[in-house]
């Protein structure tokens, strides 16, 4: 993503990418799940929505019909993650260049930051990939919702527990064993 490389393959259900990079001199490493938005695989969204820290919604801007499916995608993704930062972009701008004379007021409504790009060009594709990282970080660092700040905690404990079991195995066994009492041997009664 530090460069724009050009691929012409639509997605399908599902496609997932791995981006390791910095932000605020911390190594983030993020996964991108690009789920399409054909109808026919909307029963599988609710289970790409958990733990995410951030969405972009993007729009075919050469197809009315996904502009107005905005709304729907919207509200399916509130139900699973209500307070994630969400970016929207109109795409394929340059197929028809005059739509960024257009305004869309859907990004402006829910209170959005709204790209014009091109994902066969790389117009601004970058640029919204970047500030969609950040705002995840950012995000994740200081969740809204009650159920991410669980996760945290539930995260934190795990890393607690795993320090705790890293520091009982550093301490060297002396090969002593304690003294067995004698007392022991007999069965209970």
């Amino acid at each position: 993503m530090d460069g724009y490389k050009p691929q012409q393959l639509s997605t399908y259900a599902l496609t997932l990418f791995n981006y390791k990079t910095e932000v605020n001199k911390q190594s983030v490493s993020v996964d991108f799940w690009d789920t399409a938005g054909q109808e026919r695989f909307n029963n599988m969204h609710p289970s790409y929505y958990h733990q995410a820290h951030a969405c972009v919604i993007v729009f075919d801007a050469t197809r009315k019909i996904t502009y107005k499916n905005l709304p729907d995608w919207l509200k399916e993704l509130r139900e699973y993650r209500p307070e994630i930062p969400c970016l929207c972009a109109a795409n394929k701008i340059d197929a028809d260049p005059n739509v960024t004379k257009r305004s869309f007021g859907f990004a402006k409504k829910h209170n959005m930051p709204f790209y014009y790009v091109s994902a066969s060009e790389g117009t601004n594709v970058v640029k919204l990939f970047k500030d969609a990282i950040k705002a995840a970080v950012a995000y994740k660092n200081n969740p809204t919702d009650f159920m991410d700040e669980i996760m945290m905690e539930l995260e934190n404990f795990e890393l607690e527990t795993d320090k705790s079991k890293e520091d009982k195995e550093e301490v060297s066994d002396s090969g002593l064993d304690s003294p067995k009492s004698h007392t022991d041997d007999k069965p209970d009664s």
